[in-house]
C-alpha cells in the first residue's frame, strides 16, 4: 500500500519527477493524444499539405463546427489532435505571436520561430504547480523563405521537424505506410494523395469528404487554404477511397 501511495504522489505532481524519471501527467497528456482524430501533415516540393479527419459524433452535428485545422497566418496553417479546447488555446497564442512579430519586424514570422514560441509555451506548464500540461499535439506547416516547412509539438513542449507525419489515433500504422511511400520531389497533388491514402490504409470502410478537412499552403504565393468538398471528393475518387453511401450511414 505504502509504494502505490508513493506511486500516486508522483503520477498527480506535474512538477515532481518519478524515481525513474518520468513526468506521469506529461505521458497521459500524451494519452490523451493518442485518443484524438489523426491528423497528418506532409511536406512536398510546392508546399505543404495537411489533413485532418473529423469524428462527427451525431448526424445533428453542424459539420463545420468540428474544427481540426486552422489558418495562423497567410502562410501558416496548424492540425491538431487531442483535446479541441487546449488546441485552441494554442492556437490563439500562436495566431497572437504572429501578429506581434508581424508589426514589431514588419515581416512574416517563420515557421521554425513560431513552432518554439508555442512550444516554449507548452513548457511551461510541465513546470508549473496548480496547472495541467495540454492534452494536445499540433502539426505546423507552412512555407518559409519559399521551403516548405513542417513541425510537431507534443504536450512536453518538445519541437520536431518532419518530411511526413501523423498524430493522434493510429499514428504508428499511419507512420509505416507515409515512410515506404514518401517521395521528397512530390508535388502538391501527389502529397494530398499521400495524406488521404495514409489515413485510408487504418480506415477499412473509406473516407468521405464530410468526414474530413484538407488544406495546403504553396510555396508559389506562400498561401494557406482549405479545399472544398467538391476538391476533396474528386481526390478520393482519383485514388478510389471515397467511401460508400451505405457504408457512412448511421
Amino acid at each position: 500500500m505504502q509504494g502505490q501511495s508513493q506511486q500516486q504522489a508522483y503520477d498527480r505532481g506535474i512538477t515532481i519527477f518519478s524515481p525513474d524519471g518520468r513526468l506521469y501527467q506529461v505521458e497521459y497528456a500524451r494519452e490523451a493524444v493518442r485518443r484524438g482524430s489523426a491528423s497528418i501533415g506532409v511536406r512536398t516540393a510546392d508546399g505543404v499539405v495537411l489533413v485532418a479527419e473529423k469524428r462527427l459524433r451525431s448526424p445533428l452535428l453542424v459539420e463545420s463546427s468540428v474544427e481540426k485545422l486552422h489558418k495562423t497566418d497567410d502562410h501558416i496553417g496548424i492540425a491538431s489532435a487531442g483535446h479541441v479546447a487546449d488546441s485552441r488555446q494554442l492556437i490563439d497564442y500562436a495566431r497572437q505571436r504572429a501578429q506581434v512579430d508581424q508589426l514589431r519586424y514588419d515581416e512574416p514570422i517563420g515557421v521554425e520561430t513560431l513552432t518554439k514560441a508555442v512550444t516554449d509555451n507548452i513548457q511551461q506548464y510541465t513546470q508549473v504547480g496548480g496547472a495541467r500540461p495540454f492534452g494536445v499535439a499540433l502539426i505546423i506547416g507552412g512555407v518559409e523563405d519559399g521551403t516548405p516547412r513542417l513541425f510537431e509539438t507534443d504536450p512536453s513542449g518538445t519541437p520536431r521537424e518532419w518530411k511526413a507525419l501523423a498524430v493522434g489515433e493510429h499514428r504508428s500504422d499511419i507512420e509505416s505506410y507515409l515512410q515506404e511511400e514518401y517521395e521528397q520531389e512530390m508535388d502538391l497533388d501527389a502529397g494530398i494523395g499521400l495524406a488521404l491514402n495514409a489515413l485510408a490504409s487504418v480506415n477499412d470502410e473509406g473516407l468521405a469528404p464530410t468526414g474530413l478537412s484538407v488544406a495546403t499552403v504553396t510555396v508559389e504565393g506562400e498561401q494557406y487554404s482549405v479545399l472544398d468538398d467538391e476538391t476533396v471528393t474528386a481526390h478520393l475518387e482519383e485514388h478510389d477511397l471515397l467511401a460508400d453511401e451505405t457504408d457512412t450511414e448511421e
